[in-house]
C-alpha cells in the first residue's frame, strides 16, 4: 500500500478525524497480527466485534484506527477516525485507493470456477504485467477490499475474485473494484436458497457485477451457459465456449486424462493452440476467457500460450497427489455444487484403473438439496464408477440415487475403514464435498498413510 495520511483516509471514508497521527502503509483487520505502520479497522460480525481490540492493536504498533464506537480514552500519537459502519468504510477506503491506479482490473464472479478462472487469468496476464491477484478465496466483503489495498506502484494489472451470498453483495463489492473487465463464469445453484430459490435469482444477483463495469469496459461470459446467453449488455461483450454463437470459440478438444486437456481457441483475430495442465473439459472456459482478455490487452500469442501452460491448481481444487503402488488422490474438496460435482465425477470416470469417489454434502441448496444429491448418485452409477462412499446427512440421498454402488456414512470417522479398504493399489480416488464437510482430514490421512 502506498503510504496514506490520516487526513486522506478520513476524506476517503467520509469520517470524522477525532485525533491525528502518522501515515500508514498497510491495513489490518486482525488485532492478533497487526503491527507497526498499519491502520486497524475493527470489523463487526454476528459473533465478533473488533472494537474490543482497538487499544491492543494500537499498543502493538498500529498508527491509527477507524471506529464506529469511539473508545473512552484516545491514546496519544495515534489517530482515530469515526465512521458510521467500519465494513462500509473499509469498502470506501478501498474504492478511493483503487481509483489511484489507471490499470486493467479484472473482476470475476460466478456460481462455480471463480478461483480457477482467477488463477488462469492471472497466470496469463503475469506473462506481460506485474499482476496483483486475490489470494486464496479472500473474495468477500472483507477480503476483497483488503486485496485492493495491497496495490503498489509497480502493479500493472489486477485480477480480483468476488464471491456472494445474496442480493446486493456484488453491488457492494463493485463499488470498490471498479472493473475494466467483468467476468461471469456461469450461473448455477450455489447459494440458491438465498436468491429466491431460483437460477433466475442467481442470475439477477450475479449481474450486479456489470453495474460498476466501466462504460468502455469488457464483459466476458460463458457462452455455453443458457442463462448468461440471455444477457444484453451496453458494454463490449465476448462470449467464450463451444457454441457456434460464441465470439471466442473452443474446438479440437483433446482430453489427456489427469494430465490435462488440449484445445484450440479462436478469436476474431487469431487461433491459439493451448495445452492446459489440469483435467476436465470445464477448463476450456477459464482458458478461453483468459485468452480473450489477454488478446484485448495486447498480449502476444507466445505469452498467452505460456500463461495457460503455466497455470497451477490451488488448494483443494483438483489437486493431484501420486501415492505408492500407483494410487492417485484427486483432492477437489474445497467446495461443491451440483454442476461442479457432476464435472468431477465425469473426470474420474475417464481415468483408468479402479475408480473410487468419496462424496459429501453440498450446502446451501435449499429445497433443491435432496434431488441434487440423488442426481449425483445416479450419475455415479451411470458412469459405472467402481465404488462410491457418501458421507454426511444430506448425502444419504446420494446413496438413494446410486443404489448398491454407494456406501453411506454419517461421519468421516465412520467412513475411514471402508475408504482404506477400497483405496487399493491402482486406485484413483476423488474427494468432493462442500468445504464445511472437512474432507481435508480425509486427504491428509490418505497422504500420510500411502505416501
Amino acid at each position: 500500500m502506498i503510504p496514506c495520511k490520516a487526513e486522506e483516509i478520513c476524506r476517503a471514508v467520509g469520517g470524522t478525524l477525532l485525533q491525528s497521527g502518522n501515515a500508514v502503509s498497510s491495513v489490518s483487520t486482525d488485532s492478533r497480527t497487526v503491527g507497526a505502520g498499519q491502520l486497524f479497522i475493527p470489523l463487526v460480525g454476528e459473533r465478533f466485534d473488533g472494537h474490543a481490540y482497538i487499544q491492543m492493536a494500537l499498543e502493538k504498533g498500529a498508527e491509527g484506527c477507524l471506529c464506529a464506537k469511539v473508545p473512552e480514552t484516545l491514546l496519544p500519537g495515534k489517530f482515530y477516525i469515526q465512521v458510521a459502519d467500519t465494513t462500509v468504510a473499509l469498502r470506501d477506503l478501498a474504492a478511493w485507493y483503487r481509483g489511484r491506479f489507471a490499470i486493467p482490473v479484472v473482476q470475476i464472479s460466478g456460481s462455480a470456477g471463480k478461483t480457477t478462472t482467477k488463477e488462469m487469468i492471472a497466470s496469463v496476464l503475469s506473462q506481460h504485467f506485474v499482476t496483483l491477484k486475490t489470494k486464496g478465496n479472500l473474495n468477500n466483503q472483507f477480503g476483497t477490499p483488503q486485496t485492493l489495498l495491497q496495490l503498489e506502484r509497480e502493479h500493472q494489472a489486477a485480477v480480483i475474485e468476488t464471491g456472494i451470498a445474496t442480493f446486493g453483495d456484488l453491488r457492494h463489492l463493485g463499488v470498490a473494484v471498479q472493473p475494466t473487465v467483468a467476468v461471469l463464469t456461469n450461473v448455477g445453484d450455489a447459494h440458491i436458497e438465498n436468491m429466491n430459490h431460483s437460477r433466475l435469482g442467481v442470475l439477477q444477483a450475479k449481474s450486479e457485477i456489470f453495474e460498476s463495469l466501466h462504460a468502455d469496459g469488457l464483459a466476458v461470459l460463458n457462452g455455453d451457459d443458457e442463462l448468461l446467453s440471455t444477457l444484453q449488455l451496453p458494454q463490449k461483450t465476448l462470449r467464450c465456449g463451444k457454441s457456434e454463437n460464441c465470439d471466442v470459440r473452443v474446438t479440437d478438444i483433446v482430453e489427456r486424462g489427469m494430465a490435462g486437456i488440449d484445445c484450440t481457441v479462436t478469436t476474431a483475430k487469431k487461433s491459439y493452440r493451448l495445452s492446459i495442465p489440469s483435467p476436465g473439459e470445464y477448463m476450456i472456459y477459464p482458458a478461453s476467457m483468459a485468452t480473450a482478455i489477454a488478446e484485448e490487452l495486447g498480449l502476444s500469442e507466445e505469452e498467452i500460450v505460456a500463461g495457460v501452460a503455466g497455470y497451477l491448481t490451488t488448494g483443494s481444487r483438483m489437486r493431484r497427489v501420486t501415492l505408492r503402488e500407483d494410487r492417485l488422490l484427486v483432492d477437489d474438496c474445497y467446495n461443491a455444487n451440483p454442476q461442479a460435482m457432476a464435472s468431477a465425477l465425469r473426470i474420474l470416470a475417464g481415468t483408468a484403473g479402479h475408480r473410487l469417489a468419496i462424496l459429501g454434502d453440498m450446502g446451501e441448496l435449499g429445497e433443491l438439496s435432496p434431488a441434487a444429491h440423488r442426481a449425483a448418485g445416479e450419475l455415479a452409477a451411470q458412469l459405472q464408477l467402481d465404488a462410491v462412499v457418501a458421507i454426511g446427512p444430506k448425502s444419504a440421498d446420494i446413496a438413494v440415487g446410486g443404489g448398491e454402488l454407494v456406501q453411506h456414512f454419517l461421519t468421516i470417522e465412520e467412513a475411514m475403514p471402508a475408504i482404506h479398504k477400497l483405496f487399493t493399489p491402482g486406485t484413483t480416488v476423488l474427494l468432493k464435498a462442500s468445504h464445511s464437510m472437512g474432507f481435508t482430514k480425509i486427504a491428509k490421512e490418505l497422504e500420510e498413510t500411502y505416501q
